[in-house]
């Protein structure tokens, strides 16, 4: 699936400790230790459009707007190979102007172009968080939790006539519909969006070590919207690796205070408490959190590569089946789950699970490390 990042949660475990006083989010930030930011952040750029796209738009398929309507015609542009053909892409979250320029972009990156298109053409866009099965992938020691958003184009108001009648209302998805077929969907402001793409871009600093620019995006997304917790878990895993705890503390205790069950501050909390010496306190936390998720996000596969290393590959390939059985498409656990399949002579299934890996790889050097392997199985013979 199509998706975007939400947020960051580091590997370790934890759990609310105790009530603290109610803050103002702005109280939580702490600009003067951070120093500026590498690049400019201005919500204003996110849905900004710049020449390129106004002459797309009213000069290269104006003929097909005024003949198909402004909805139909720009929903063709965005679908039809021929025109945009725009292309997914897991790596960095982009503006309107960046998707655009790039004909790419994450699920988050090709709304907010679209939505930039749909609003120079005067349509009224509303925006949809979908309620998908929770997901995840990682970087390193940073683990991202994974959601999906669309939107539905519809005339404004004031609109009168145009040449051909338009449809009430569109719903434009980057996911095929039969993947989105049934799921519920909440609308959301474009205010979230735009918090949404800032927590981005700040989860994705965070991971590439830019802690300033982390800072910066992180602060911005609690500005745009100070209802989107996520981006306060961010915010306090900045401060974590910046090397501040105690004000890592204060603001995973402000989600807390509002989400007592928020496992994703939850787990960063622990860490921050051992870093403060606190471990009798983070051992009760984190007691307490493995009650309310006894197996967190990639423990079936951590336990799996402890297998592999002892080399139980049965025990290994149960164990990733169990992390794929819940996150079906992520790259990683298909690639293990081959690899333990291989060593114990499953080699349709390791072919299986390979072809996956290679289908859903989101870096060229992971795509061309399981092609190759895949090649290989493809080819091998038992003798």
């Amino acid at each position: 699936m199509h998706r975007w990042l939400t947020l960051l949660v580091p590997l370790l475990l934890a759990a609310c400790a105790g009530p603290m006083r109610v803050e103002h989010s702005e109280t939580l930030f702490d600009d003067a230790r951070f120093m500026p930011a590498s690049e400019r952040i201005s919500a204003a750029d996110v849905f900004a459009t710049n020449d390129a796209m106004k002459h797309y738009l009213h000069v290269e398929i104006d003929p097909q707007l005024r003949l198909k309507g402004r909805q139909q015609g720009l929903i063709n542009a965005l679908y039809s190979k021929g025109q945009l053909k725009l292309d997914y892409d897991p790596g960095m979250t982009r503006n309107a102007a960046q998707a655009f320029e790039a004909r790419s972009g994450n699920c988050l990156s090709l709304v907010i172009m679209t939505a930039a298109l749909a609003k120079e053409l005067d349509l009224s866009v509303h925006f949809q968080n979908v309620i998908v099965d929770e997901t995840w992938s990682r970087t390193g020691d940073v683990y991202f939790s994974i959601g999906h958003v669309n939107l539905t184009l519809g005339k404004k108001d004031t609109d009168v006539i145009s040449r051909r009648r338009e449809n009430v209302e569109t719903t434009i998805d980057f996911l095929p519909p039969a993947d989105i077929r049934g799921l519920r969907m909440r609308e959301i402001s474009e205010k979230t969006i735009v918090a949404m793409y800032m927590n981005n871009r700040a989860v994705e600093s965070l991971a590439d070590a830019k802690l300033d620019d982390a800072y910066w995006y992180a602060r911005e997304a609690i500005t745009q919207d100070p209802y989107f917790l996520s981006a306060f878990n961010t915010l306090g895993a900045v401060y974590e690796r910046h090397a501040d705890l105690e004000q890592a503390e204060r603001t995973f205790r402000y989600v807390l205070l509002r989400e007592p069950a928020n496992t994703r501050s939850l787990s960063n909390l622990v860490a921050v408490l051992h870093g403060l010496g606190r471990r009798a306190e983070a051992d009760v936390i984190a007691k307490k959190l493995a009650q309310i998720e006894p197996n967190p996000p990639f423990s079936y596969f951590d336990r799996g590569m402890v297998a592999m290393q002892n080399g139980e590959f049965k025990v290994a390939r149960d164990l990733f089946a169990k992390e794929v059985d819940r996150a079906a498409y992520y790259h990683e656990f298909q690639f293990w789950l081959a690899v333990a399949s291989a060593r114990l002579g499953e080699f349709d299934q390791a072919r299986k699970h390979l072809a996956v890996a290679v289908e859903v790889s989101t870096t060229r050097k992971d795509h061309d490390l399981y092609a190759a392997k895949l090649d290989w199985l493809r080819s091998y013979r038992i003798q």
